[in-house]
């Protein structure tokens, strides 16, 4: 059971940063239209708070348990860079990424979002099928 706490903790840090946000600032906890506002030079002081916030998780964990959290990339640089801006275009056209769909359209029950998160949900499934064919 130990191995679901950071989880649980995680996630209601992520409800609780989602409802600060839009009580504070009237916007939805989406990190691709914080992210695009802050570009264009846009966005308020508190979305630059949240992604601050975003960046420092890292740093506050390896404060708290000693080392940097564990992360593996297999993929090489050129393909980060590519599957990156197909996210992004995606989450442009999508109008919105998963955090903002998945995290906040669903709790305040946004047709468009379940839409959104069940196409992001379909999609995995076939793309983790799809690998599995090549290994």
């Amino acid at each position: 059971m130990n191995e679901y706490w950071s989880a649980l903790a995680g996630g209601l840090l992520i409800g609780l940063s989602a409802a600060v946000l839009m009580v504070a600032n009237g916007r939805v906890a989406g990190i691709s239209g914080i992210t695009g506002r802050l570009l264009q030079g846009t966005q308020a002081a508190t979305g630059t708070v949240f992604i601050l916030g975003l960046v420092a998780g890292p740093v506050i964990y390896r404060f708290f348990s000693g080392a940097w959290p564990a992360v593996t990339v297999s993929a090489s640089w050129p393909l980060l860079v590519i599957g990156g801006l197909l996210v992004g275009f995606g989450s442009r056209m999508g109008s919105g990424c998963t955090s903002g769909h998945g995290v906040v359209g669903l709790a305040r029950l946004s047709r468009r979002s379940m839409v959104a998160v069940a196409t992001f949900m379909f999609t995995a499934i076939v793309t983790v099928f799809v690998q599995g064919l090549f290994q």
